[in-house]
């Protein structure tokens, strides 16, 4: 079974009509809809906005569903000067950036976690090349593979966001992947980030660019990812 976290329902809903053989769930409010969608048996929820949102989603789906795999979808805001509206990023590796206790010494972005330290939590490769190649098959839009910076602040201004850029070399910003990412990890649960920019390093306003062009680029993730769970989704 795959597990599949997006924040807003306009981000998961594509996905959810998709399946066949529905059934749906809520635990701690929130509502979990397994499925079909090919051959692969799927769990899909809307976590909410937010890194605590996204990790209570996470660790109630490992330990109640018990996925093979996780994948966190939807839109992010561009964090490179080479990163378009709608362009997909993939992550390889997830990085919180508001993580910060620098003061006494500790790295940028420095998790504490059980057992070790990490500033960048690395995504599975199968996975990673498996989204690839369904970016590759869908014909949709462009797409680049690098890291994803998750901190619980829509980044505005194109000098915080090159800020992520320079700090952490991500590529775009959120606001769960990385918290999915960190529960994944501790539980070791394979985890991949599929992200479609919703807003871009430009002169436009990032508020008005994002209420343009969010479920705009929220569908080329929903296609992705169901191109993958149709033709790639053993990968």
């Amino acid at each position: 079974m795959i597990g599949i976290i997006g924040a807003m329902d306009f981000e998961v809903n594509g996905i959810i009509s998709e399946m066949t053989d529905k059934t749906t769930e809520v635990i701690s409010k929130t509502e979990y809809t397994t499925g079909t969608i090919g051959n692969i048996r799927c769990v899909v929820a809307k976590c909410g906005i937010g890194k605590v949102n996204a990790a209570m989603t996470a660790q109630t789906m490992i330990l109640h569903f018990k996925p093979d795999r996780i994948i966190n979808t939807g839109i992010a805001g561009s964090t490179s000067l080479h990163t378009n509206v709608g362009w997909v990023v993939i992550a390889d590796y997830v990085v919180q950036h508001d993580m910060d206790t620098t003061i006494i010494g500790d790295k940028p972005g420095e998790l504490f976690l059980p057992g070790e330290s990490i500033v960048s939590i690395p995504c599975d490769g199968d996975m990673v090349s498996a989204l690839e190649k369904a970016c590759d098959s869908s014909g949709k839009t462009d797409h680049i593979t690098g890291t994803i910076a998750t901190g619980d602040q829509f980044i505005g201004g194109n000098e915080r966001r090159l800020s992520l850029n320079e700090r952490f070399g991500a590529l775009a910003c959120e606001m769960e992947g990385g918290s999915i990412g960190q529960v994944c990890h501790i539980n070791g649960i394979p985890f991949a980030v599929l992200r479609s920019i919703s807003d871009s390093m430009s002169s436009e306003d990032d508020g008005v660019e994002y209420s343009t062009f969010s479920r705009q680029a929220a569908e080329v993730s929903i296609s992705i990812i169901n191109e993958y769970l149709r033709s790639h989704g053993e990968g």
